[in-house]
């Protein structure tokens, strides 16, 4: 006699697999059951289409659902993309079905076809969309756009109340939706830095709203997500960073440059991360000792008093330290202690936006602390200030070249204020108070947005001044350990040739060895007049759009708020006068670069 079982023509299962089967889906709510038998239901479609009938006449009895979720993410960073695949995951555990979709890959047109969306989407420079979600932005705000009065939807926002258009692209995606007959799920949702928890809190209350619309009973395979990163996951990440191992800080500008530029090198060993080029690290700091005591002593404060973080508990002084945001200032916190101080000069400050903002930008929080020493306690203290973050930089380096260390190119802030010395967070923590061999907590964060050609024979554009030369290193050792054969074009810009020509060598050995194709530079006071890299684009024009009509990659990193923009006009500028088009015509054909993605950015 047989131990296999017959379920269907054709079908047999032996009791062993039955048995494994069953302890695999032991568990599950009936909305995951039912997820997992529309999964197997398309799994067998794809091997016997036969089996449909099969597969569907258990299921028949279920009603589908009245639609489906789409998260859409946009954002320089991961941030977004983070927030949106921790959604999808959330949705699949309350039982229903999402995808999720970068706007770089999404058509505008779609959305007429959608009937709940979720969008989660930073905000960049000077509130602008970030470069993947151009596109959607602007179809969403032009005529081509469809009445939408069947779609229902829900924002979230990534931003920073430091920024005067905090969340602007969030809040032009709500006002948009709502103005083509979209309804809100819930009221949009604007994050500030910290915002792990406001963010799950949305996830949380969307989910309830559509929950009886969407619970998944869906008899077809759900599709993954493109895995665009081949970052490798690891156990460390923001919430759990790795202590890595200061090996370098060496400065690598003159005794006579205007800036302090450092080469860090950070050992990774029994880590097992990996990164890419193009990727960014986190690094986590410690504030300074001198300006946490100064603020203890502008509100006279005892730094042993015990105050409470989250739910943790520990002294005034290493709250101060190791917690709380002290070298960014924050309308947050003028408004936390005016609240809970009632002191009529903040009051009046926080009341002013323009005067607010302008007071905010060259100080850090000791320098209001001084400015306005009132009486507080230790616990208002630190519940006015937010939590301290991480700073991201740009790899300056390869992992094929370098292995088990991670290497970066950091400028530190330093400059003088109430007859001090002020300093970075992240900067001067690396560059003057972490000692070599000293431990630093850092993680990686992928870059999908910002990534070298597949295909090795594509020729590259970099513009990178200053500190934004550091991905293009990596870019160099990675194409060189590739033995990459398309050509590659380095634009570099600093105030001097002899003190800031950051990597010098490096570069003149890579033109020696002929993978360096070009070098134009751009030192702005070397001659009367200043000369910067988009003045060097617009010099090269004609070779410039010759390299783009060979399909080169144009890749940008450094300033956001001026260099990206300068040069950016300047590649309009190139396709107007090299490539005999209009003014809109060109803004049309950088508009493809960025949908190809060959044209990508790494701004800050």
């Amino acid at each position: 006699m047989s131990n296999q079982q017959n379920f269907g023509p054709g079908s047999v299962v032996d009791p062993n697999q039955l048995n494994q089967i069953t302890q695999a889906i032991a568990g599950l709510n009936a909305s995951q059951l039912t997820w997992v038998s529309g999964f197997v239901a398309g799994l067998a479609a794809a091997q016997d289409p036969n089996a449909v009938n099969i597969a569907s006449s258990a299921t028949t009895s279920v009603a589908e659902p009245a639609g489906s979720l789409t998260i859409i993410y946009g954002s320089q960073t991961g941030n977004a993309k983070g927030i949106a695949t921790a959604y999808q995951a959330k949705a699949s555990e309350a039982g229903i079905s999402a995808k999720v979709v970068s706007m770089a890959d999404y058509k505008p047109r779609q959305i007429k076809n959608e009937t709940h969306v979720a969008i989660v989407v930073s905000t960049h420079g000077e509130g602008e969309a970030p470069d993947d979600a151009v596109e959607l932005h602007e179809f969403l705000g032009s005529k081509k756009a469809p009445k939408l009065p069947n779609l229902k939807y829900a924002v979230l926002g990534l931003g920073d109340t430091s920024y005067e258009f905090f969340c602007q692209t969030a809040k032009d995606f709500d006002t948009r939706l709502a103005t083509l007959g979209a309804t809100a799920i819930v009221e949009r949702v604007d994050c500030d830095v910290d915002y792990d928890s406001v963010a799950a809190q949305w996830q949380d209350d969307v989910l309830a709203k559509i929950k009886d619309d969407l619970t998944a009973k869906t008899t077809h395979v759900p599709v993954a997500p493109a895995a665009n990163s081949a970052t490798v996951a690891s156990i460390y990440n923001k919430k759990s960073p790795f202590a890595g191992t200061l090996l370098t800080s060496q400065k690598i500008t003159g005794r006579d440059s205007i800036k302090d530029i450092r080469h860090i090198e950070i050992s990774l060993e029994d880590s097992g991360i990996q990164y890419q080029a193009g990727d960014a690290l986190g690094v986590y700091f410690l504030n300074d000792d001198t300006i946490v005591k100064r603020i203890l002593g502008a509100y006279n404060l005892n730094e042993d008093e015990m105050v409470t973080v989250g739910e943790e508990s520990m002294t005034l002084a290493t709250a101060l330290t190791e917690k709380c945001e002290l070298t960014l200032s924050y309308p947050t916190f003028i408004k936390a202690l005016a609240e809970s101080t009632g002191d009529k000069a903040l009051s009046t400050l926080l009341a002013d936006k323009a005067a607010l903002r302008e007071y905010l930008v060259p100080r850090q929080i000791v320098d209001i602390a001084i400015d306005y020493p009132v009486k507080l306690t230790s616990q208002q203290l630190v519940d006015a200030c937010r939590p301290l973050t991480a700073r991201l930089y740009s790899i300056a380096s390869s992992q094929t070249e370098v292995e088990d260390e991670v290497h970066l190119t950091v400028a530190l802030v330093e400059y003088e204020e109430h007859g001090f010395v002020h300093q970075g967070g992240a900067s001067g923590y690396l560059a003057k108070r972490l000692e070599e061999g000293a431990s630093v907590k850092v993680y990686v964060e992928s870059n999908d947005n910002f990534r070298l050609p597949s295909d090795p024979n594509t020729p590259v554009i970099m513009v990178g001044p200053g500190t934004g030369i550091a991905p293009f290193r990596a870019f160099m050792q990675e194409r060189d350990a590739q033995e990459a054969a398309g050509k590659n074009w380095l634009f570099f810009g600093n105030p001097s040739f002899t003190q800031d020509f950051l990597y010098q060598t490096e570069w003149q050995s890579y033109v020696k060895s002929g993978l360096l194709s070009k070098v134009s530079l751009a030192f702005s006071r070397d001659q009367a007049e200043k000369i910067y890299v988009q003045h060097r684009l617009i010099e090269q024009g004609a070779e410039v759009y010759e390299w783009l009509q060979a399909g080169a990659h144009f890749y940008v990193c450094g300033d956001a708020n001026h260099m990206a923009k300068d040069v950016e006009q300047a590649l309009l500028n190139i396709y107007q006068t090299h490539g005999k088009q209009s003014a809109d015509e060109a803004k049309q054909s950088l508009l493809a670069l960025r949908k190809a993605k060959r044209y990508q950015k790494d701004v800050y």
